[in-house]
């Protein structure tokens, strides 16, 4: 044997006892196996925190997600009570049923969804009801990466036409919006595309939006013909520094047509008797044609903090030619004057609101006054269904004049919550027109007895 390993092996011997060797090999078994199970456990560690990691974000792309995602509606329960029972009053949330002079109803149920991006927003709106569900917005709106000057919106969206139009109704101070935006403007909204120029806010005139667009003219309706409708919108905004004064205003132009189903066009006005030449064409190539519908618009606003509270006025004029049929005045849909004449008068409308609310209180008062004149070439007695010769005209009910003066009451419980009493005295044109309608109760030889009081509680979020 070597001699070097047998004194290593003494030595060995005299530094470590014989009877401590096995318990220093178990110590060292278990310090080698420990370091075994540590990196075990280490390995398992760094797994389940890449696995966590990957929850998180996950978690955190989610809720990048549901920021980008607004959720918002609201909706409005009332209850009205008209002067008569079966009051024709289609402004006021619709005519009464012939039976009853009250009704409870859900005017509005809103629930809107936003999904937004840096420079597109998709938005999806509907209306739920007592009377169904129907789409009021579906639309997408991109803009321009560059300057984001322009904003390109296609889809089903207001008309820009006009303040009220896209003045919310849930902010709205009464009811129902004018009668002038209901007849020519029935649903607000349309099917079409808009280009809308303003500039980022904080640039130097960010105060100016122009909005123009093409419109398929019949409303939330399949396209019926190749003809488009044009809509503009030239409007501002200013305030001064505190914000304590705001004001604004613009103007707007419609410029379309209307499908004609029949050769015959009337021309309501002056001249009474259809027999007339200029009142009546019938020309064979009028079938199948169209109508021009074109109206201009002016609207301005004016808001002021005074020691009575915040004070607004708000005032709108229309003017322009209407097509529509003899029985309404309202716009109508291409395909709804298939069976029909087309009847072409001259319209004019529009409203001013004085908007006060009380000092700081959660009181605000509000009163409207509104108009429509579908035909501004005749008036009152001049409205008779047969001439003095005793032949027939091309005049009716669409063509009475209606004045509606509203006084309301708003008071808002909370943000969420607004409690609204409003009441409309109706005004109509007294006419030479026989009654008419069911038990011949629409007669406008007087005025009709169409007021309409409504209380609304409306519940936003």
């Amino acid at each position: 044997m070597c001699p070097l390993p047998a004194k290593f092996n003494q030595l060995f011997t005299k530094m470590i006892p014989q009877k401590t060797i096995l318990p220093l090999l178990i110590i060292f078994i278990l310090i080698i196996a420990g370091f075994k199970v540590t990196a075990q456990e280490t390995s398992v560690s760094s797994e389940a925190a890449d696995s966590l990691n990957n929850k998180i974000e996950n978690v955190k792309s989610d809720l990048e997600l549901l920021k980008r995602l607004k959720i918002t509606g609201y909706i409005q329960a009332q209850w009205q009570l008209a002067d008569t029972a079966g009051a024709v009053t289609p402004y006021s949330g619709g005519v009464f049923p012939i039976a009853t002079d009250n009704r409870f109803s859900i005017r509005r149920g809103r629930v809107k969804l936003t999904y937004e991006n840096e420079l597109s927003t998709y938005v999806l709106q509907i209306d739920a009801t007592e009377k169904g569900v129907s789409l009021k917005d579906a639309y997408v709106a991109v803009k321009d990466p560059w300057a984001q000057f322009v904003t390109l919106t296609a889809g089903v969206f207001n008309r820009p036409f006009g303040y009220e139009i896209s003045y919310s109704s849930s902010s709205r101070e009464t009811p129902e919006r004018a009668r002038i935006f209901q007849n020519l403007f029935p649903g607000e909204r349309d099917l079409g595309a808009m280009l809308t120029l303003q500039q980022k806010k904080g640039s130097r005139f960010d105060w100016i939006k122009l909005d123009a667009g093409l419109f398929t003219g019949n409303g939330i309706n399949s396209e019926f013909d190749s003809k488009k409708d044009f809509i503009g919108h030239l409007s501002f905004a200013k305030a001064n520094k505190s914000e304590t004064v705001k004001f604004g205003g613009g103007v707007s132009y419609y410029n379309g047509s209307v499908f004609q189903g029949t050769k015959y066009v009337y021309s309501p006005g002056e001249a009474l008797d259809v027999t007339q030449p200029g009142l009546v064409d019938s020309t064979a190539s009028n079938k199948n044609g169209f109508a021009n519908r074109h109206y201009f618009g002016v609207d301005a606003q004016l808001s002021f903090q005074s020691p009575v509270g915040f004070t607004s006025f708000r005032a709108e004029y229309i003017t322009g030619q209407q097509p529509s049929a003899k029985a309404t005045n309202a716009s109508v849909s291409g395909s709804t004057l298939l069976n029909y004449d087309t009847y072409i008068r001259q319209v004019s409308g529009g409203y001013v609101y004085f908007i006060q609310n009380i000092g700081q209180t959660k009181h605000q008062f509000v009163l409207k006054y509104d108009w429509l004149d579908p035909n501004t070439k005749v008036k009152d007695k001049e409205i008779v269904a047969k001439s003095a010769a005793g032949k027939n005209t091309a005049l009716g009910t669409a063509d009475i004049k209606f004045n509606t003066l509203g006084i309301g009451w708003n008071y808002r419980f909370n943000s969420q919550v607004k409690l609204t009493a409003y009441y409309e005295i109706v005004k109509n044109e007294t006419t030479s027109l026989s009654p008419v309608g069911l038990n011949r109760t629409l007669d406008t030889s007087k005025d009709l007895k169409d007021n309409v009081f409504t209380l609304r509680v409306q519940y936003k979020f």
